[in-house]
């Protein structure tokens, strides 16, 4: 499970570095419209909602930016799909690409053209998504717990596994008892820095570094993509990739 929790950390990092180039905003903005599309404009009866209001405090984005996306999606009504896309990348790297797009025949072109463009081939959709778990993944920051302590208090809940990097808590549950361990952490007042349901690979591949750049720059592509969300892959992310992604 330990690739579960490297995974997850990888894309908090993402995460943060999206925040600084101002496109966390624009993705939280669109999960609040889709929400309301679904479920309404009341959070306390729309967990969607309440889940993607949650997230938008973390990475502190201001109420009223808030407020006007609720207001705009109950007002003129979100004509946002939700899409997902799936495709190997250089090296025969698995990529499964989550959509939220007002035009989705701009956006199956769009992502072609990466495929295409980076050596890459867009498969069938179901085609991949058997090499990816779906979890739910928490952040939560350590606070005064006892490591031990807050484990413990929440293994019963449905956790898989609490793994603690950087003062963080990153805690994995499978996908049935996401909302179990939601209401566990509300119920023991925790601060939620961020919840989510994620798709993590099974298995990972691990390439030469030269392989592995080809594979981030088509990542890095699928990112300027406005109508993306979430890009997932199985590439094994070692120390000197990491590094690679820093630069």
């Amino acid at each position: 499970m330990s690739g579960h929790s490297k995974w997850s950390k990888i894309k908090r990092k993402k995460g943060a570095n999206d925040a600084r180039k101002g496109k966390l905003f624009s993705k939280i903005v669109k999960e609040i419209q889709v929400s309301v599309k679904e479920g309404g404009s009341d959070a306390e009866i729309n967990p969607r909602l309440r889940l993607a209001i949650q997230n938008a405090r973390g990475v502190n984005m201001p109420k009223e930016n808030i407020d006007r996306a609720i207001k705009k999606a109950s007002s003129e009504g979100a004509s946002l799909q939700e899409l997902t896309y799936e495709g190997y990348g250089p090296s025969g790297i698995a990529m499964y690409i989550e959509c939220l797009t007002d035009n989705n025949l701009r956006t199956v072109s769009n992502i072609r053209s990466v495929f295409n463009k980076r050596g890459g081939n867009l498969g069938i959709n179901g085609s991949l998504s058997y090499l990816f778990d779906r979890k739910g993944v928490f952040t939560v920051p350590k606070g005064d717990f006892d490591p031990e302590e807050f484990e413990l208090e929440i293994i019963d809940a449905g956790v898989e596994e609490c793994e603690l990097e950087d003062d963080i808590y990153i805690i994995t549950t499978s996908l049935e008892d996401f909302g179990n361990v939601q209401k566990k952490l509300d119920e023991m007042g925790i601060y939620i820095e961020n919840a989510e349901l994620q798709r993590i690979p099974n298995n990972t591949k691990k390439l030469d570094i030269e392989s592995a750049g080809k594979v981030l720059k088509m990542i890095e592509d699928f990112e300027e993509l406005d109508d993306i969300q979430n890009i997932y892959h199985n590439l094994e992310i070692t120390e000197e990739i990491e590094e690679l992604m820093k630069e």
